[in-house]
């Protein structure tokens, strides 16, 4: 396989984004750069429980548990990709948005200009989780550069 000297990796932890990952740090030499997209659906924008938070006041602060979770969950990823990145010789750099999967992905790739965008396959079916749709034909009629989707871990 080619190396790369710049990956755009689209990855929020879940099984198929660190399959997307691996595939990513495989991909770069030493000295080469990753830069990483967590995106954060805007679905969690509507996620307040509205049916059970009766009052103003236990909405915010089910709204800032719910927003300390994600923070959290987004650093223990993070965490991960960059000593990966670090312990093959990567530079390293993180970008969290929060919006629409493929519209973010495009932003960021347009300002970074990739020589490869990876991003995981969609969920299989049967396999629990949140399905927030990455919007793959706008993604390839968008990028400029070549779209790899990692192939669902076995």
């Amino acid at each position: 396989m080619p190396e790369y000297a710049h990956i755009l990796l689209a990855s929020h932890g879940t099984p198929g984004a660190q399959a997307a990952e691996q595939v990513a740090l495989g991909l770069l030499a030493s000295g080469a750069r990753l830069s990483q997209l967590v995106v954060v659906p805007d679905l969690w924008k509507g996620m307040m429980g509205d049916d059970w938070l009766n009052n103003a006041s236990t909405r915010d602060v089910f709204g800032r548990h719910v927003e300390r979770q994600l923070e959290r969950e987004i650093a223990e990823q993070v965490a991960r990709v960059r000593a990966q990145a670090e312990a093959r010789g990567l530079r390293y750099e993180v970008r969290t948005e929060l919006g629409k999967p493929a519209e973010c992905l495009i932003e960021f790739a347009a300002g970074l200009r990739p020589d490869l965008v990876v991003i995981g396959s969609p969920r299989p079916r049967g396999v629990r989780g949140i399905r927030s749709r990455m919007d793959l034909e706008a993604l390839v009629r968008a990028l400029a550069a070549p779209l790899l989707i990692a192939p669902y871990p076995r």
